[in-house]
């Protein structure tokens, strides 16, 4: 780091050093560790150690990317943010320490239940290293991963800070918003969706030591970024060369702030700089950091994906893959493709998560059988809700419904088999208990009890008695009557043959008791076709409350989709209205007219998506998946009435 300052006396010999302070916070990841790395074989790798430690996270992540030059102590600032004395690497010579992008995931300290992600960027413009193209790289993954991009330069911000600042006019080559086949990163867009999708920006001016003074009076750090960033009058080459990056920071990176630090202790120990008390730090470095941290805490967003989708750890973890397979391959990184790519994999991963919190809903040990069919859709219902929560809190982009279509269709089958496993659980306990209260008659069959003049009455009492304390046993289930039914019509034969057999009866009355016998058959056989008919009618009904939960939940989703996605969109409409004012009030009408252009663009998506049909469109398509699932059970309840009428002939 440059010394100033140079006419101060040097300070007393140093103590050792202390502990990191009482604000040190207890952190998951002890260190920092190396994510994205320049492979000896040249070009950017993903560290997988690195990656499963951040994928590992289920939290939703802030992300604080700095870029700047090498030397001029990135990596102090990022040691600060988190609340620690030493981490990333700070060296103390003319050589670059950080290689790569590292990271550090620690608590956040001022949101519970957020992860607080470091990254902290090899040096820009290492002599040592002498690759341009690898730079752009580190600077575009920069901006393409955080949430907030803080941008460290040594002196002033001058024209030469801003030529130092190329990266950012180049961004347009090395990033595309939307998916265009056949079309440059640049065509059609001219980086004019990059407002929506990139980070907030805070320049960090180091070692500064010039008065924040403008035109006789005191201004802020802000006023001298924006003073800086002003354009300057002219169409010539000098003008267009002078204006490039401004007008790239000003549209890409509407969101700005600015900070300015002083030399944070003497020359003599700046080497040392990870070592000193708070005490040995300049007062006002000091007091600059702290409030450099204090913003950075409290205004840097939660990273998300274009629509507002919180981006957790595992999700951040999967745009590392992406954007960096995308430099490897010599393609483009695309914002819209690599969310493309993450939805399919977050959402088939959202359908697993909903199936396995249906499962745990319905529990490892669900007491089957159920005694009635609504009391086991009841269960499944519950269930079937839950489920649907997990899935809509982790899905996106499914706007063909593919995702939510496949989850109605596996929950289709759950209930389903839940159902077989119901109807086999209540016919086993069923069987059971018939063979348990029909063990007394069984014997007096086997010992000819019945087979004497009036034995068939006997039998039929007896038979009758059986029956009452079969229909008295509790926990039988809803195949309680089809058991019967199917075990009286096993035993119809040998009921005939002790009828034919009673000689107390005349041949009139056994025909007479045979034809009793028939009608009492066909009477139970109508009862249960009712029953059944009446479970047939209870899943449909079942299908469509699920369909209308489905819908429901898928409504609100949409609905906090909508308001999130305007929201975006007003943001960056203010953002660009107040820009297009600035650029009219410095005389650039060009400019300014060009700027108009995205604000009418930007009004017409807007009203596209405040319509009803936004949503009413997508409900629709879930409603057509639906119907198209509906036939399938018809076909079931058409096969059942099939089975049933064959019972009759």
């Amino acid at each position: 780091m440059d010394a100033q300052h140079g006419n101060e006396t040097a300070p007393a010999a140093l103590p050792q050093a202390a502990h990191p302070t009482a604000m040190a916070l207890q952190t998951p990841m002890p260190a920092p560790i190396c994510l994205i790395e320049n492979s000896p074989a040249g070009g950017l790798q993903v560290n997988r150690e690195a990656l499963a430690q951040l994928q590992a996270g289920s939290q939703p992540v802030v992300v604080v990317a700095i870029v700047g030059l090498y030397r001029t102590g990135k990596s102090y600032l990022m040691n600060q943010l988190a609340s620690r004395r030493t981490g990333f690497s700070l060296g103390s010579t003319i050589q670059s320490h950080t290689k790569g992008i590292w990271m550090w995931c620690v608590p956040h300290p001022r949101r519970p239940g957020h992860t607080l992600v470091l990254l902290d960027t090899e040096g820009l413009g290492d002599v040592e290293k002498g690759d341009a193209k690898n730079d752009t790289w580190i600077f575009a993954l920069a901006v393409l991963l955080s949430s907030t991009l803080v941008y460290n330069s040594l002196g002033m911000i001058d024209q030469r800070a801003m030529e130092q600042l190329h990266y950012v006019t180049e961004l347009t080559e090395h990033i595309q918003a939307k998916a265009v086949p056949g079309a440059s990163p640049a065509a059609g867009e001219d980086g004019a969706q990059f407002v929506r999708f990139f980070p907030a920006f805070v320049w960090a001016v180091r070692d500064f030591t010039l008065q924040l003074r403008l035109d006789g009076r005191d201004i802020t750090a802000d006023e001298y970024l924006e003073h800086a960033l002003r354009l300057k009058p002219g169409s010539g080459q000098v003008a267009q060369t002078y204006n490039l990056p401004r007008l790239c920071l000003r549209h890409f990176f509407p969101t700005r702030k600015c900070f300015v630090f002083e030399q944070p202790a003497h020359r003599e120990y700046l080497h040392r700089l990870e070592e000193l008390h708070d005490d040995q730090l300049n007062p006002g470095f000091r007091e600059q950091v702290a409030r450099f941290c204090a913003h950075i805490w409290a205004t840097a967003q939660t990273k998300a994906l274009p629509g507002g989708h919180v981006v957790t750890g595992k999700l951040l973890g999967d745009l590392v893959v992406t954007y960096v397979d995308a430099v490897r391959s010599g393609a483009v990184p695309c914002l819209e493709s690599a969310v493309l790519v993450l939805a399919q994999v977050e959402n088939s991963a959202a359908v697993e998560a909903a199936m396995a919190c249906y499962s745990a809903a319905l529990g490892p040990e669900l007491a089957l059988p159920t005694e009635t069919l609504p009391e086991l859709l009841a269960l499944h219902a519950q269930a079937e809700r839950e489920a649907l929560r997990v899935f809509m809190a982790r899905a996106f982009k499914d706007d063909t419904r593919q995702f939510q279509s496949e989850l109605m269709r596996r929950l289709e089958e759950q209930k389903e088999e839940l159902c077989q496993r119901n109807e086999r659980a209540s016919l086993e306990h069923c069987q059971a208990a018939l063979a348990e209260v029909s063990r007394d008659l069984d014997a007096c069959i086997r010992d000819g009890f019945y087979v004497v003049p009036g034995g068939y009455q006997r039998f039929l009492g007896d038979r009758q008695e059986m029956v009452e304390r079969y229909r008295q046993m509790p926990g039988k289930g809803i195949k309680a009557d089809a058991a019967l039914q199917d075990f009286l019509t096993s035993r119809e034969p040998m009921a005939q043959a002790i009828l034919h057999a009673d000689e107390a009866l005349t041949e009139t009355e056994k025909e007479v008791e045979a034809q009793r016998a028939r009608a009492d058959a066909m009477e139970r056989e109508q009862e249960l076709l009712q029953q059944e008919q009446a479970e047939v009618q209870q899943k449909l009904e079942e299908q469509r409350r699920s369909h209308e939960e489905h819908v429901r939940q898928l409504e609100e989703t949409l609905q906090r989709e909508q308001k999130a996605l305007l929201e975006e969109l007003d943001r960056t409409m203010a953002q660009k209205l107040q820009e297009q004012e600035a650029l009219l009030c410095e005389g650039f009408r060009k400019e300014s007219a060009r700027m108009g252009e995205e604000l009418r663009q930007l009004r017409e998506e807007s009203a596209a998506v405040s319509q009803p049909s936004w949503i009413s469109a997508a409900l629709a398509l879930l409603g057509d998946v639906a119907s198209l699932m509906l036939p399938c059970l018809m076909g079931k309840v058409m096969g059942w009435g099939t089975q049933l009428l064959g019972r009759f002939l």
